[in-house]
């Protein structure tokens, strides 16, 4: 029994963290919370910057941010990134691209820049250090 209760805990116990994932691309974000799930974080999905912001505001939990930039909505995932570091500076934040290159300086302070196309394990990798950080 306490052999089971060792591997469960390990895989998403209660120091499990928390992702949110915005992409306005549905097979991707559906990929995405699969892979930061199956490394035993709690994923939660947002289409775009407003129902990102909206998630953010009911779950305290959410420690990163996991953001594309080209999306539709209200502001894109950079605008998001730079709102989400000022109103909740302690949730990390990786931002993502397949169009556009961004450069450190444009970035949120401690935020991360993955390029698109990426693996998502090396997302999850990425993830990990920064949570853990």
């Amino acid at each position: 029994m306490a052999i089971a209760a060792f591997l469960l805990m390990s895989k998403s116990g209660p120091t499990a963290a928390a992702i949110l994932i915005v992409e306005d691309e549905p097979l991707v974000r559906i990929e995405m919370a699969s892979s930061i799930k199956d490394a035993g974080f709690t994923a939660y999905e947002a289409g775009n910057a407003d129902e990102a912001i909206r998630i953010l505001e009911q779950h305290s939990e959410i420690r990163l941010i996991f953001t594309d930039i080209h999306m539709p909505g209200s502001m894109d995932g950079l605008r998001l990134a730079h709102y989400v570091r000022g109103r909740w500076p302690p949730v990390k934040i990786i931002v993502t691209s397949g169009m556009v290159k961004v450069r450190s300086e444009d970035m949120p302070e401690g935020a991360l820049f993955v390029e698109k196309p990426y693996r998502p394990e090396h997302v999850t990798d990425r993830v990990r250090e920064m949570v853990a950080a």
